[in-house]
């Protein structure tokens, strides 16, 4: 089923939307709390609220935030593992939303999901090499020494001995075990490309090699990654745009050197203001210190959520909730969700 994309508007930020691989029209995602006896709904996790932004082809968006922002509901939903509450996902010219689990079933081969737990993510009892030939008899693709040759094929391109082949997970080292999650992921030569956190679980010391192999895969067969993480480093390394995630909502959108270099939300500056700097580039910066715990997501703030941890909130920031806009003096590709953005470039440029 192909679908219209839907025009461009203030909360809708994209590039051409005709050029997007993946487009993501106010999407939103909220799980029922119920209690009692009777199991009765008596409030809502808002995971996703009203997201909007566009992937092109052969880009690196990454997505950043603390835990329980809501980054893996929201990969999760495009991919339709959990269906959202309201919004679209258009894949390729297919509405994902509107489409039956048997309707996706020949779109799985072109999206494909690489996920943060290599402990998890395989099962125990499988080989190596039947984990990685999985998707080849779900989808009825390659039969017999063809997959085989195929199987070995990709242990060569993740960088995998052939002898694991016939090895358990068990066997395995963390790094090489998400190795084998991204062969798995690769095997039906998809176009897009879930990565959920795929080096938070691994060594320092394992990460580089992990994030260089996405790299290298991605040149090679032209993929489109959504790049999930909390660790700002990572993503500025990767990544050709940065969105910045807080309580479900999307804060702060922009090139990634840009956002990395110079960020424009209060969120978005605590976040890059947190990670060590060794680059002079961001000695500069002044230091923005979050006060208080994450609001829940059950009970949000009203207004603009991210108000009661904010050292710059105003009385119109409780009352009001800010909508995504370009700021001034920044260019169109950049996004931001707080209307004193440019007042408070302006008084950290200033010092304290």
């Amino acid at each position: 089923m192909c679908a219209a994309l839907p025009q461009a508007t203030p909360n809708n930020p994209q590039h051409d939307a005709a050029d997007a691989l993946l487009s993501v029209r106010n999407l939103t995602k909220h799980f029922p709390v119920k209690k009692g006896f009777f199991n009765k709904t008596v409030g809502h996790v808002h995971a996703v609220n009203d997201l909007s932004f566009d992937i092109r082809p052969g880009e690196i968006l990454g997505i950043v935030g603390e835990s329980g922002c809501g980054k893996s509901t929201l990969a999760r939903c495009i991919l339709q593992l959990l269906r959202p509450t309201s919004g679209q996902v258009l894949f390729d010219g297919h509405e994902l939303t509107r489409l039956s689990q048997n309707e996706l079933r020949p779109l799985r081969q072109d999206m494909q999901i690489i996920f943060q737990n290599p402990y998890s993510s395989l099962d125990p009892r499988m080989s190596i090499g039947d984990t990685i030939a999985e998707p080849f008899i779900i989808h009825k693709t390659k039969r017999g020494p063809q997959r085989t040759a195929a199987v070995r094929e990709l242990l060569n391109l993740v960088g995998l001995a052939q002898s694991s082949f016939d090895r358990f997970p068990h066997e395995l080292s963390g790094g090489q075990r998400q190795r084998v999650g991204i062969a798995r992921a690769l095997a039906l030569r998809p176009k897009f490309v879930v990565a959920d956190e795929p080096v938070s679980a691994l060594d320092v010391s394992v990460q580089a090699q992990i994030l260089n192999l996405l790299i290298e895969l991605k040149d090679s067969f032209n993929l489109t990654y959504l790049f999930i993480a909390h660790n700002l480093s990572v993503v500025d390394y990767l990544c050709d745009r940065i969105g910045v995630m807080y309580l479900g909502h999307l804060m702060e959108l922009g090139p990634a050197h840009q956002v990395y270099d110079t960020p424009l939300h209060p969120y978005s500056q605590s976040l890059i203001n947190a990670v060590p700097k060794t680059d002079p580039r961001h000695r500069h910066q002044h230091r923005i210190l979050l006060e208080g715990d994450l609001p829940s997501p059950i009970n949000p703030p009203t207004g603009c959520v991210f108000h009661t941890r904010c050292p710059h909130t105003q009385d119109n920031c409780k009352t009001e909730d800010p909508q995504l806009r370009v700021p001034d003096h920044h260019g169109p590709n950049r996004w931001v969700a707080c209307p004193h953005a440019e007042a408070i470039q302006q008084s950290l440029k200033k010092g304290p």
